[in-house]
């Protein structure tokens, strides 16, 4: 197997940038999920999960730029994300009142309606929006879902049919011919290798599949609304998350075992 893409989002549920190569320690890639906005009316992480209040984050896109990160708003400007003009202008353009925050906060938690209940009601539709805390996966800083890393495979993007951007992956491990969808399933608590062509190897323990929220299906700048994107693993692979219950699922979470440098175009193994 093989990496054919990398790829991390400087600011959660913004855009991300496509990498040939990047460090990565034991919270993940470089620069990854660095920073996000808080809700300041209620505490919460903002996250395209709740699509009715953030789903227009996926049309801003962050880049990380010589130690800084870039925000690119669908108004045309362009600015460093911890610019205070940024806070307030973030504020206009999306009806709350927000702050960009690099520094998690104590049990950070997310808005995540169930999407099962978005898909039948509609991205305006007032459901249900329980909490989740994020991070649980993580001794590091940032502001990942869960673990670290996040993968996918082209033999479950295959079966799927939707573009990988749509799953907002850090890895997309291309299988040989033949491999089932779902693969990813079959790896939890198994160790991935990925070496590189000078011998370096950065090894990750995959910890869990990733439960699908309703993000898959939304806009995600030009791409149209795909809910298909999230109703096939909902028809094809509900699997057992543990601490979270039988959940739709594509992709998995790791953990980073060894750090080092990752570039595209790694092998990958199974252990």
């Amino acid at each position: 197997m093989q990496i054919t893409a990398l790829w991390r989002y400087p600011v959660k549920s913004m855009l991300g940038e496509p990498l040939e190569g990047s460090r990565v320690d034991h919270g993940g890639l470089e620069g990854d999920r660095a920073l996000a906005l808080i809700d300041e009316d209620t505490g919460n992480v903002a996250t395209a999960k709740h699509p009715r209040r953030w789903r227009d984050l996926l049309r801003y896109s962050a880049v990380a730029e010589d130690g800084r990160v870039r925000i690119t708003s669908p108004a045309g400007w362009t600015r460093d994300a911890l610019d205070p003009w940024v806070t307030d202008t973030l504020a206009d353009e999306l009806g709350r009142r927000v702050r960009v925050a690099a520094d998690r906060p104590d049990a950070a938690a997310v808005e995540r309606p169930d999407p099962e209940h978005v898909l039948d009601q509609g991205v305006e539709a007032e459901v249900e929006t329980p909490t989740l805390e994020i991070a649980q996966g993580t001794t590091g800083t940032s502001f990942v879902d869960h673990s670290p890393v996040h993968l996918i495979t082209t033999a479950t993007l295959d079966e799927i049919g939707v573009e990988y951007v749509r799953y907002r992956p850090n890895l997309v491990i291309a299988t040989p011919e033949g491999t089932p969808p779902y693969v990813e399933n079959t790896w939890l608590g198994r160790e991935l290798h990925l070496t590189g062509p000078d011998g370096t190897t950065v090894t990750l323990e995959v910890s869990l599949p990733t439960p699908r929220c309703s993000v898959p299906t939304l806009e995600h700048g030009t791409l149209p609304r795909s809910p298909h994107a999230v109703r096939e693993p909902m028809r094809a692979n509900r699997v057992e998350v543990t601490g979270f219950g039988v959940l739709p699922c594509a992709g998995a979470y790791a953990q980073v075992t060894q750090g080092g440098e990752l570039r595209v175009g790694a092998t990958v193994t199974v252990h």
